[in-house]
């Protein structure tokens, strides 16, 4: 089901935003851009690679199980129906299908409780 979805981005926890940013664009040398949260919450940072795959970083508690998070991009739609079979063959649900920056997203645990993310445009039906 997910085999024919690409990875669309790399989620990540991290303590502080400021010194990711300026880890990530002035060190390893990506491009960084700061995007606003939406109502109430927090900024996060999207760092491009050459390789289509964007790192994700949102503020917030980096440890060990939480990140990084492999998110699939659900580019024809179907969340639901996505986390309904993963959950009906044995994963996990760990955040249910919520609203996320632009679109809609939700969190499984594979059988060794690492994390595994589906994102979806709102354009797409659910």
């Amino acid at each position: 089901m997910l085999g024919t979805c690409r990875i669309g981005n790399i989620f990540y926890w991290v303590a502080d935003l400021d010194r990711t940013e300026a880890f990530y664009r002035d060190t390893v040398g990506l491009t960084v851009r700061r995007v606003a949260g939406d109502e109430g919450e927090p900024d996060f940072l999207i760092a491009s690679t050459a390789g289509g795959v964007d790192l994700l970083f949102f503020p917030g508690e980096p440890r060990p199980g939480n990140s990084p998070i492999p998110v699939f991009d659900l580019a024809e739609g179907g969340i639901d129906a996505a986390v309904d079979r993963l959950v009906g063959a044995g994963a996990t649900l760990v955040t249910p299908v919520s609203h996320a920056p632009g679109g809609w997203s939700a969190e499984v645990a594979d059988p060794d409780g690492y994390m595994v993310s589906m994102y979806q445009g709102e354009s797409k039906p659910r």
